[in-house]
């Protein structure tokens, strides 16, 4: 306990740093996290949350279920979970994971999309987490070229 207000500040400041990162990455087509201006909840979020906008996050990648799923398993330090709230950074792939019983059209009418990742930042630092997207990123980019012939945002 005496350290959570510590923890829970440094989560919440990867997760807007990662939102932030993200937004700006070539092969991600969106970002869900209401810390960012270009979130349509953003401007209830300063409103209401006055330590930061938490520590839970979405993305959609380019290229679907394949560069979800194989970026989930190129990572290295983000741990394939479904938990949130823990010290380490967390990712999941709901389409195949925690919503795969629903039909596709259910998936999307529940928000889960093809491509979509959920990641719950741990207090690693934001440099070492951003590393391991961007290797990741690269391994799955580049798997869906040799499978594929062609870029996985094509």
């Amino acid at each position: 306990m005496e350290t959570l207000s510590l923890r829970v500040q440094r989560t919440v400041d990867n997760a807007l740093l990662l939102a932030k990162w993200l937004e700006q990455h070539p092969e991600v087509s969106y970002v869900n996290y209401p810390g960012l201006e270009s979130s349509k909840y953003h401007d209830l979020a300063k409103r209401y949350l006055r330590n930061g906008f938490g520590g839970v996050l979405s993305f959609k990648v380019k290229g679907g279920k394949a560069v979800a799923d194989a970026l989930v398993n190129n990572l290295t330090l983000i741990s394939h979970l479904a938990n949130v709230g823990d010290a380490k950074t967390l990712i999941i792939h709901p389409a195949t994971t925690t919503h795969e019983q629903l039909t596709e059209q259910e998936q999307v009418s529940a928000g889960v999309e093809p491509g979509l990742l959920r990641i719950s930042l741990g207090i690693e630092h934001i440099d070492d987490i951003k590393h391991d997207l961007s290797q990741a990123f690269d391994k799955a980019l580049l798997g869906a070229v040799k499978e594929n012939g062609v870029g996985a945002g094509v």
